[in-house]
């Protein structure tokens, strides 16, 4: 499948930026966002054109790609007289880059599979820098034939693009990663705030270990915000905890206690109630003692 006309669904910090790159990668683009105004800008600045609904975005699109919140946020784009596959056309290819359930990933599968419409998950890493330089993961889960199909697409947004296995396994790949992540950000809370207390110039402490075991993206990148106190950018916990939500869901039906990832989820959970909600996921550092 030659892939020339395609659609993109949710214009968000992640989406907004995807879209842009396949635009300026070649392909014809449609999108849809339900703040329309924010469709319309997008248009302005990368041309294409603006679904007014999710049926009409998709409407000739080879491949349609999403992009929005969550497990119902994805239902509520997909499903109806004005859902995506009603406008979805057989041998077409629906893309979700949305983390969510691998669940849903398996429903979507079928529901596609139905009207002989292809499915990929395909969750990303790198958040919104990622995103707007082109540089995600992306982990799939489907068809190896089709995800080939589609990699001239992924290639416009991601430095790497793998798939996992079947439908859903892209989406456990995700959970694998949200885990990592928890747990990294907690061990680095504890070691900026024992560098700080010490004495220890932080920005010199990561140029000292980012090059050794202990280097990180996170340690590069969040280690001296954290020690400034500085949390307004980056992912939300508020995702976050959706997705760590997700993951201990997962872990309870393969019968594993995933104590440190649920330790940080309820470190989370107070700082939600602490009106941090949507500060970025290094704010883990303020739940500690000092």
């Amino acid at each position: 499948m030659e892939v020339s006309q395609v659609a993109f669904i949710g214009l968000g910090v992640m989406g907004y930026p995807m879209a842009g790159h396949l635009a300026n990668a070649g392909f014809s683009t449609r999108v849809y966002n339900r703040t329309t105004a924010k469709a319309q800008q997008w248009v302005q600045e990368y041309g294409g054109d603006v679904g007014i609904t999710p049926k009409a975005a998709a409407r000739g699109a080879q491949v349609v790609a999403m992009c929005v919140g969550n497990d119902n946020d994805v239902r509520s784009v997909v499903y109806g007289e004005e859902g995506v596959l009603a406008g979805m056309v057989a041998g077409s290819v629906l893309v979700d880059h949305t983390t969510t359930s691998a669940e849903l990933a398996e429903e979507l599968a079928a529901a596609c599979q139905e009207k002989g419409i292809h499915f990929i998950d395909a969750p990303v890493s790198g958040g919104q820098a990622g995103a707007v330089n082109g540089a995600l993961t992306i982990m799939c889960g489907g068809d190896a034939d089709i995800f080939g199909q589609i990699a001239p697409l992924l290639k416009a947004y991601g430095k790497q693009a793998t798939l996992m296995g079947t439908h859903g396994q892209g989406q456990r790949c995700k959970m694998v990663n949200q885990i990592c992540i928890a747990g990294i950000l907690s061990g680095l809370g504890e070691a900026v705030l024992l560098a700080k207390e010490s004495g220890l110039d932080v920005a010199q402490v990561v140029d000292v270990l980012k090059h050794g075991a202990a280097g990180s993206w996170q340690m590069e990148n969040r280690a001296v915000t954290m020690a400034e106190g500085k949390f307004d950018f980056g992912f939300a916990i508020d995702w976050m905890r959706k997705d760590l939500g997700i993951c201990l869901e997962e872990a309870k039906k393969h019968g594993l206690s995933l104590s440190l990832t649920e330790s940080v989820d309820s470190r989370y959970a107070d700082l939600q109630q602490q009106g941090l909600g949507r500060m970025d996921t290094s704010v883990l550092i303020k739940s500690l003692g000092k």
